[in-house]
């Protein structure tokens, strides 16, 4: 098979990238509730689970926090992308060329591919943690930046090759690829947290196992450097960890080729095996290790080479869908490429990113950061679609106009975020009081009379 045979077999991998999906392509539920699952019981949930007993969460917090701010999550999907989705079965890339015209467009691709990029670059340096261990390679430490040592480097380039090679394959083959994976790995969650139980004191009868998780685990003690977190903190992360996919539409990828929009209801396999139960596995297994943020020696010391293995799988059913959305984020700005070939080419970023250990070490920010640059966009397309109708307000101006760009949008984009900047409350509290501040600037900006 020659090269000019594979280019021709990767370029019919067609996913309706500038068109909506057409009937005869749309999946069952069933591929969604892999592919969340997949995507959210994960490779970042080592770190992010960790994280929070580094802390100081405490036990109560936590469960009440993962709780709510899950479901919340899991409405965000359901009421807010996946509605809008299943009516236009188009990407948020190419609905959003519609209303704020390719320029805008461009500007928002651009950047929004290279934030996932940078997301998925944490998920192949988590994977790559755990295959450091197995060839005896230094991981980086929290406080490191750059690459720590060549190896580091290799082993972060070669996982980035492997990763990228899936996700060029299309929406199909990543539901796939996680239904396989995922079941796995979630029972390394599972099988590692309660194999390090013991170290952490709890009797074979389980009868002490909350007074340990109160005491030893989340006991309401950061360690040295790191924020208390509280209740508050937990729900809104827990909220807006995916900011960008669901209130910020991005997810409309996915969603575009449901059969119902009831399917956003399908996020919950992501959340609560995720972002619930994976996070508490993780949180266990890094207290039994004295707190040391190292995911493939969370697992291997739990499971040996079954956990590390299940952390590199983990990272790879997590950065494959979010090397997708970045691909397809590109595609509408490369309109003479071919998806596979932006998709690539996001994926050599990514992997480039990957090699600097701090995108995964400062991800509870790093998240909190692209989801609020994001979010004014998921607000303008929101206002956009369900609003400017109930009010009489015309749509689509910048498509019926023939407008490069639209710049009611992008006032309104600037604005909330240099609102958002200012704002003096915690990060992680930001975006919903910037979400309002986008959707109502926008519409209001409408009454504004033309030039």
């Amino acid at each position: 098979m020659n090269l000019s045979h594979i280019v021709s077999k990767m370029d019919g991998l067609y996913e309706f990238d500038r068109e909506p999906v057409s009937r005869k392509k749309l999946q069952g539920g069933g591929k969604f509730a892999g592919l969340f699952a997949g995507e959210h019981v994960a490779a970042t949930e080592f770190v992010i689970g960790a994280f929070f007993v580094l802390h100081g969460v405490t036990f109560h917090d936590l469960v009440l926090g993962l709780l709510f701010g899950n479901m919340l999550a899991v409405f965000s999907w359901t009421f807010i992308c996946a509605p809008i989705a299943f009516r236009t079965r188009l990407t948020l890339y190419w609905y959003l060329r519609k209303i704020a015209g390719p320029g805008l467009n461009f500007i928002y691709n651009i950047a929004n591919a290279l934030l996932y990029c940078v997301l998925a670059g944490a998920m192949i340096a988590v994977s790559a943690t755990a295959v450091g261990l197995i060839v005896n390679v230094p991981i980086p430490s929290p406080s490191d930046i750059l690459p720590p040592n060549p190896g580091w480097i290799l082993i972060t380039l070669i996982i980035g090759f492997l990763f990228t090679s899936i996700a060029v394959l299309g929406f199909e083959k990543l539901s796939r690829f996680a239904q396989i994976c995922s079941p796995w790995i979630f029972i390394v969650f599972i099988a590692g947290a309660v194999g390090v139980l013991s170290r952490l004191g709890v009797h074979s009868n389980l009868d002490n196992l909350l007074f340990i998780a109160r005491t030893k685990i989340w006991n309401g003690i950061a360690v040295s450097g790191q924020e208390k977190f509280g209740l508050w903190h937990i729900m809104f992360f827990a909220w807006f960890c995916n900011l960008a996919m669901h209130i910020g539409l991005s997810d409309m990828a996915l969603f575009r080729y449901a059969k119902h929009w009831i399917y956003g209801f399908y996020s919950a396999f992501g959340m609560y095996l995720g972002h619930f139960i994976a996070w508490i596995c993780s949180g266990v297994m890094v207290a039994a290790i004295g707190r040391d943020m190292h995911p493939g020696m969370m697992a291997f010391e739990a499971l040996g080479l079954a956990g590390a293995l299940g952390v590199f799988l983990a990272g790879w059913t997590t950065a494959n869908p979010t090397l997708y959305r970045a691909g397809l984020a590109l595609q509408a700005v490369t309109p003479n490429w071919p998806r596979w070939k932006v998709t690539l080419t996001a994926g050599m970023t990514t992997t480039i990113l990957s090699c600097f250990p701090i995108f995964f070490m400062k991800l509870l920010d790093y998240v909190a950061i692209y989801g609020l640059i994001l979010m004014p966009i998921g607000a303008i397309v929101f206002a956009e679609f369900w609003i400017f109708p109930l009010l009489n307000l015309e749509q689509y101006q910048a498509e019926k106009n023939k407008k490069i760009l639209n710049w009611k949008a992008l006032i309104a984009w600037i604005i909330t975020l240099v609102i958002c900047f200012f704002m003096p409350i915690h990060l992680f509290f930001r975006w919903l009081p910037g979400y309002f501040i986008a959707l109502f600037l926008y519409t209001g900006l409408q009454f504004v009379r033309r030039e």
